[in-house]
């Protein structure tokens, strides 16, 4: 008598991310968008608990998002896809953790030496005359990367970035589900720093 138990066939949810992933790598985006929907909540809360600033979550979210959808097409369906999208997340949010860390070193707190306290100085290395003009230069690079973009994202970057407003109200203005203005925005943050990489030895 064979043990029925012994090859359980895949769940529904797992054939519905195979089904979506499918659909995504052959180019439809708004599959990619009900994944980012299905997963949105769990990856924020997963992250969480790595990443203690709650206003760094949403932006780590979004980007371990950009980077599955990247690392798309070496995904393996021999394992759950949430499994694989979190790894992708804890990693980041490390990374991220790492750097932090790095940026944050005081260099305002005293050093105890043998005679007392010492003042931490550092030469000032910010002046730079010309400064004003490079930063002029990057902004108009910028905005012609946004400039550049298809209509669909190029909306959602300057409601996002330039008008501030909330995912809830750009799909409220747009009249679009919640997961593909998110996806929208993925995508959108990907194709701008395709080309800022680009041109990155113009500024």
């Amino acid at each position: 008598m064979t043990d029925r138990k012994s090859a359980q066939p895949p769940s529904e949810s797992a054939e519905q991310d195979k089904l979506w992933i499918t659909r995504a790598l052959e180019g439809d985006e708004s599959a990619y968008a009900l994944l980012v929907e299905k997963y949105q909540n769990a990856l924020y809360h997963h992250v969480r608990k790595i990443v203690r600033d709650k206003s760094e979550v949403d932006d780590l979210v979004q980007e371990s998002f950009i980077k599955a959808f990247a690392a798309l097409d070496s995904y393996s369906t021999q394992y759950a896809f949430s499994t694989w999208l979190y790894k992708i997340a804890t990693n980041h949010s490390i990374d991220f953790l790492r750097k932090k860390k790095l940026r944050t070193q005081s260099i305002d707190k005293p050093i105890q030496t043998k005679e007392g306290e010492m003042e931490m100085e550092l030469p000032d290395t910010t002046y730079r005359p010309d400064r004003h003009i490079l930063e002029d230069q990057r902004k108009t690079l910028i905005q012609e990367a946004i400039d550049a973009l298809p209509p669909k994202y190029y909306r959602v970057i300057v409601l996002r970035h330039q008008q501030e407003k909330s995912y809830d109200e750009i799909a409220r203005e747009l009249n679009l589900p919640l997961g593909t203005v998110k996806a929208h925005i993925f995508r959108a943050r990907e194709l701008l720093n395709k080309y800022l990489r680009e041109k990155r030895g113009t500024f």
